[in-house]
């Protein structure tokens, strides 16, 4: 139980980062590579809020998620909006994305330096605390809650918002979308903006987790959120949330039982057995849409 425990709480944030990954692609069919740039950017900026501006954590978070928006808005109109009109677009737009994150790390490291950063001792309450046996932090209560909190808001925003209903149009058919008067820009540009704030809340809360933030950190899990959207199924939201916990709960079996040099082994190998299994992912993607 402790063990499926510590699962869920880092699989909670690979499934927020894999979330924000997916609703790109399930919106708009683009696969935005500059999302794990966004992911160290703001541990670093939320390292800087809370060490050097002396922001509590409470108030970092929620301003590293703005930023993460902001960030989102640029990558869609410097990467993304220029080439939409392409017949190559997704390709052109994944390659630019590349690109721009290359620029995002080479301004971090222009701005830190190369060594890893830290939050400052008592960022946040680390007392351990015993719940039937099982030992858990107030840390990482936190951060379940908070990842269960943006994804469940997510998740009423694409179905029962006004919003979300102008996303679902868009994914569907956007000439139909655009015909019907929905602003088609818009929505793509709030789709990035509220994809890269989830990025951001994620990167922040793994670094705070791990308490240290690294120029590699976004490259180290930009394999995993990939995993995780094609195991749950491209475009799927609830897939993402499963496949994140279920690559969580894989690396922490495979280091408790197995030792850690296996974790990275055994969790893809089993996303790999799901995918020969189920090819079409954990949960059907929706069908490929008209353009």
């Amino acid at each position: 139980m402790q063990q499926l425990l510590n699962g869920l709480f880092i699989g909670s944030i690979y499934a927020l980062f894999a979330i924000g990954f997916t609703l790109v692609f399930g919106i708009l069919d683009r696969l935005n590579l500059a999302h794990p740039s966004v992911f160290a950017a703001a541990a670093f900026i939320g390292i800087e809020l809370v060490a050097d501006g002396g922001l509590s954590i409470w108030v970092a978070l929620p301003i590293v998620m703005v930023v993460g928006a902001i960030l989102g808005l640029i990558i869609e109109r410097l990467a993304f909006r220029p080439l939409k009109n392409r017949p190559d677009a997704p390709l052109a737009g994944l390659i630019s994305s590349i690109a721009l994150a290359g620029m995002f790390i080479a301004l971090l490291q222009w701005r830190y330096g190369p060594a890893t950063r830290r939050f400052p001792a008592g960022s946040f309450p680390d007392q351990p605390i015993a719940v039937m046996g099982m030992t858990v932090t107030m840390l990482q209560i936190a951060i379940l809650v908070i990842s269960i909190v943006l994804m469940v808001g997510l998740t009423w925003l694409v179905a029962r918002s006004r919003l979300g209903r102008g996303m679902r149009a868009v994914a569907e058919n956007p000439t139909a979308a655009r015909v019907l008067g929905i602003n088609v820009d818009r929505i793509t540009s709030i789709t990035f903006a509220i994809s890269s704030a989830l990025g951001a809340v994620a990167g922040a809360l793994f670094a705070l987790n791990v308490n240290s933030a690294q120029l590699g950190m976004g490259s180290a899990i930009e394999l995993k959120g990939l995993a995780v959207i094609i195991v749950g199924g491209m475009g799927s939201l609830p897939g993402a949330l499963v496949g994140g916990l279920l690559l969580g709960l894989a690396e922490v079996f495979a280091v408790q039982y197995i030792g850690s040099s296996w974790r990275d082994l055994i969790a893809f190998g089993l996303l790999f057995v799901i995918l020969l299994v189920r090819p079409q992912g954990l949960f059907r993607s929706r069908q490929v849409r008209d353009v």
